[in-house]
């Protein structure tokens, strides 16, 4: 813990005297210089001390010892109890033996500075192998286990296995915490048992099995709240989304009341379809005791698994690039204010393909988010799948690893844990600004719906659901052992909310839908019509020649390749001199040019965009000398808009999905995706059809 404590933040980077410093971010990838582009955006890097001249003495005396920990630290999370219905056999893991490394006597004294962060023992850098062992085993074998020892960046590792060594002790809860997880459990609990008596035939996917996934959020949004962020953005399954919805994010209970006895969620004199219960959303501003609110998005997402990732990805970068854009903080950096959060299920996560594309996304400079925490609400099941038929991987959290990302696994049964889980993924993101997944291992009390029959193919794993107590339950005796709440407390906690639910079960009738949609950012704007007048699109002759000969504008100091002066450069200029037949670059370059000079942002994103397929656009220049990029429509006007080249990875289902979540967000931006080939629209054709096609029509 002490290299924590030594580290200072100045400016974007952490630096330590004349230690010399692990340095975290990408290495071994071509990139252009890029920095001074339009929207190039990346995360600060991250600064780490790295072991002093007397601490590598020590590892190479101690070779040994550093073995074991190692170990722990490497393939512990084998040997930890992570499933809540005790299905999964333990293995045996022989690297955890400490006499594979000929550490045998279990009272011999160890040094152990640079090699384990132990709670101290009056200054003492000392401990037993009996000790250390015990310490490896309560850290990296219990109802925590961790994978970071494949992330490439050496300053990550060392930070994650010093914060999570070094705090293991430090997880207690103080009471109203815990009296906090109790009520949102038992709230939980609570509205899917009035749901089942109420609506018993609806198919509302409720959390059963899975409270503790509240306590995560509740946990992140408080973290969030209390570190300055101030805008939550949030993706998640129909899984335990209406728990989540009228639990915490405010979501009215008699609108859905409303909703489930046939009527509609929005006022019958708008053009809406509505969509079913799975799918509505809340974003509400949420207080957790500081200066400034959280404001939550939960968009809406379509019956397609995790289409609505890239979605959240794009919705973010958008609202991020507005507020940088406002210049309220120039000292802002990436992720500062905002953060990404998606919730996934099991089997989709591991066998969704969007879910590798938008990961891939995650560290581009014109994608990133400064990090987004994944939260996998692992059933252990698919629809009726197990496991072994839905993935080849050891977890459903492996795909993570395309993109280096730590992964925590904790076990559901026990909230506190969660919540501790919760806090270390949170400070992973603060600190490196990547993203992190916790997957939440816990069962499904009911089929994957409430209607459903799953002892058909899981008879084995539901005679023990159906002979379990519930997690809020087992919490909630726990609490009153230990004197937290009173049995009192308890039952009071139950009657408030049930009766909540009943009086907002007796609001739904006499319930309105009030219309939302045109608010904020959309303000001004109106419902399409089918009378819509002609607009006036036309530019003064003086403008366009000005933005042409602008677009291809180059300071003499950058070296232009010799080819492009000749056949793109010099063409372009004779044409609009001489009032010649121009081809389709130019005029494309006069579209974007003459709305950027009417103060409209553009985002132009697409694989290999910002020179064309065809080698036919050329809106940005490289230097031949420096491999500086140059964006001559930047420079029309000080007044100007910005047009941002986006270059994507070789994706097109998460780019189409991201740059749509940037047109919700920002319908003055104009976002432009560009299908590198025709046919490449094919693989982008479910952001067309659940969210471009029928978005509006369904959540307006």
């Amino acid at each position: 813990m002490w290299r924590i404590a030594q580290a200072k933040l100045r400016g974007n980077t952490l630096t330590f005297g004349s230690r010399l410093p692990v340095v975290s971010g990408p290495k071994l990838r071509r990139c252009y210089n890029e920095d001074v582009a339009y929207g190039y955006r990346v995360p600060k890097q991250f600064e780490y001390p790295d072991y002093s001249p007397e601490q590598l003495k020590n590892r190479q005396q101690q070779a040994a010892l550093v073995c074991l920990v190692d170990a722990y630290r490497s393939v512990g999370h084998r040997a930890t109890d992570l499933d809540p219905l005790h299905l999964q056999q333990q293995p045996s893991i022989p690297e955890l033996n400490p006499a594979r490394y000929g550490l045998s006597n279990m009272n011999e004294q160890f040094n152990i500075d640079g090699i384990l962060e132990m709670p101290p023992k009056g200054g003492s850098k000392t401990a037993s192998i009996a000790e250390i062992h015990q310490t490896l085993v309560d850290i990296y074998c219990g109802h925590v286990a961790f994978e970071f020892e494949h992330i490439p960046d050496t300053a990550e590792r060392r930070w994650f296995a010093d914060y999570i060594e070094s705090t293991s002790n430090q997880s207690a809860l103080d009471s109203d915490k815990k009296r906090r997880f109790h009520e949102l459990l038992v709230r939980s609990e609570t509205f899917d048992n009035f749901m089942q008596k109420k609506f018993g035939q609806v198919k509302r996917y409720g959390l059963e099995g899975a409270e503790s996934a509240i306590i995560a959020l509740d946990e992140l949004f408080s973290l969030c709240s209390h570190s300055g962020i101030t805008d939550a953005i949030l993706g998640m399954p129909h899984r335990g989304r209406l728990n989540i919805l009228v639990d915490l994010l405010k979501y009215p209970p008699r609108a859905l009341f409303h909703k489930l006895q046939g009527n509609a969620e929005f006022p019958d004199d708008l053009p809406a379809s509505g969509d079913v219960i799975s799918h509505i959303s809340s974003s509400p501003s949420l207080n957790y005791g500081c200066k400034e609110d959280l404001n939550v998005t939960t968009l809406h997402n379509p019956s397609h698994l995790e289409a609505v990732n890239p979605v959240v990805s794009g919705y973010g970068r958008a609202k991020q690039m507005y507020l940088y854009d406002k210049n309220t903080d120039p000292g802002c950096a990436l992720g500062d204010r905002l953060i990404g959060i998606q919730i996934h299920g099991d089997a989709a996560f591991s066998g969704q393909g969007v879910i590798m594309e938008t990961l891939g996304l995650s560290n581009l400079p014109h994608f990133s988010l400064g990090g987004t925490i994944h939260v996998i609400i692992n059933n252990q099941i698919g629809y009726t799948t197990p496991a072994t038929n839905a993935r080849s991987t050891l977890y459903t959290s492996d795909v993570g690893k395309l993109v280096n990302t730590p992964i925590i696994h904790v076990n559901g049964d026990y909230p506190e844990e969660v919540a501790r889980a919760m806090r270390i993924a949170f400070e992973y993101r603060k600190l490196f600004r990547k993203d992190v997944i916790i997957d939440l291992v816990t069962f499904r009390r009911w089929g994957h719906n409430e209607l459903d029959e799953p002892s058909f193919t899981q008879p084995q794993m539901y005679n023990i659901i159906r002979a379990r107590e519930s997690v809020p339950k087992v919490y909630e005796r726990k609490m009153m052992e230990s004197g937290v709440i009173t049995d009192a407390d308890a039952k009071q906690v139950h009657a408030s909310f049930t009766k909540y639910l009943e009086t907002e079960l007796a609001a739904s009738k006499d319930y309105t839908p009030k219309a939302d949609h045109l608010k904020g950012k959309w303000s001004g704007l109106v419902m399409p019509t089918q009378t819509a007048p002609q607009p006036d699109t036309g530019v003064a002759k003086e403008t366009l020649r000005e933005v042409g000969e602008r677009s291809v504008l180059v300071d003499q100091t950058f070296k232009v390749h010799p080819r492009l002066v000749k056949h793109h450069i010099q063409p372009r200029l004779k044409r609009l001199a001489e009032d010649l037949a121009i081809d389709w670059a130019t005029a494309e370059s006069l579209a974007f040019g003459s709305l950027l000079k009417q103060g409209y942002n553009i985002r132009l994103c697409g694989q290999d965009v910002g020179r064309g397929t065809f080698s036919q656009r050329h809106a940005m220049f490289v230097c031949q000398e420096t491999e500086n990029v140059f964006v001559p429509l930047n420079n029309i006007s000080k007044t100007q808009g910005k047009i941002e080249v986006a270059n994507s990875n070789l994706s097109e289902l998460a780019v189409l999905g991201f740059e749509y979540g940037v047109s919700i967000q920002s319908p003055n931006v104009l976002p432009i995706w560009e299908a590198q080939f025709g046919d490449f629209n094919n693989t982008a054709q479910v952001i067309t059809d659940t969210y471009i096609s029928s978005g509006e029509t369904k959540w307006l």
